[in-house]
């Protein structure tokens, strides 16, 4: 919470209700603080850069109820204050604009949002929603960074699998590294990373499409 707070100096008079009081100790001090909420800010879905393909060309192997499961987060990144920049060995964050709700809840969330607009005839739940229905296949994400750069780039680094259900099954494993320009300010950097995490959703349905088909039970 940002404080201003201003000092009355000793002996000072004040008014208090409709009578004037005298402060005849040296020892006393007021102190007067306003307070102000920290502005706050959310990732939002994006619009697919090429339009869905009808699910009727898919493939069959394609699975139709995927979670999306928790991404690890390193504690630097998923904190309360937006993390404006990581480069060097300073963390630059934020005094004043905080997330909305910790990143390991929304980028799920929103992740989930952007896997829907490109492969609408799957099903996608992040980990923490309830469902009673067991998916077909997973999406993991390690977040490794999640910030802007020192070229003024907002920049994702992540670790991505996808695989089916079954404890045997063949991982898809990427390791995305992804820019953009950001515009100035916290809500460029928002705006700027949100449009990354839709290439990462680009990414992971192109995984998803090209899964081997479920294995067969032999007879």
């Amino acid at each position: 919470m940002v404080q201003n707070c201003s000092r009355l100096s000793p002996g000072r008079l004040f008014r208090a209700g409709i009578g004037v009081v005298t402060l005849g100790l040296a020892s006393v001090t007021l102190v007067a603080c306003s307070s102000s909420s920290p502005s706050l800010y959310s990732l939002q879905p994006v619009a697919a850069r090429v339009p869905a393909v009808n699910s009727s060309f898919l493939p069959l192997s394609v699975p139709t109820l995927v979670e999306v499961r928790n991404p690890t987060i390193p504690q630097t990144l998923d904190r309360d204050r937006i993390v404006l920049g990581d480069g060097g060995f300073k963390l630059d964050v934020s005094p004043s604009d905080s997330w909305s709700e910790p990143l390991s809840s929304q980028i799920p969330h929103v992740l989930t949002s952007d896997l829907r607009q490109r492969l609408p005839g799957t099903s996608f739940f992040a980990q923490d929603d309830a469902t009673a229905t067991t998916p077909q296949a997973y999406v993991e994400l390690v977040v490794n960074r999640f910030s802007r750069d020192a070229a003024g780039n907002a920049v994702l680094e992540a670790q991505v699998s996808v695989h089916r259900a079954d404890a045997d099954a063949v991982k898809t494993n990427r390791s995305l590294h992804l820019s953009q320009p950001a515009p100035a300010g916290t809500e460029g950097l928002v705006s700027a990373l949100s449009a990354l995490l839709g290439q990462v959703a680009d990414q992971v349905s192109q995984d998803l499409k090209s899964l081997p088909p479920e294995p067969t039970e032999a007879k």
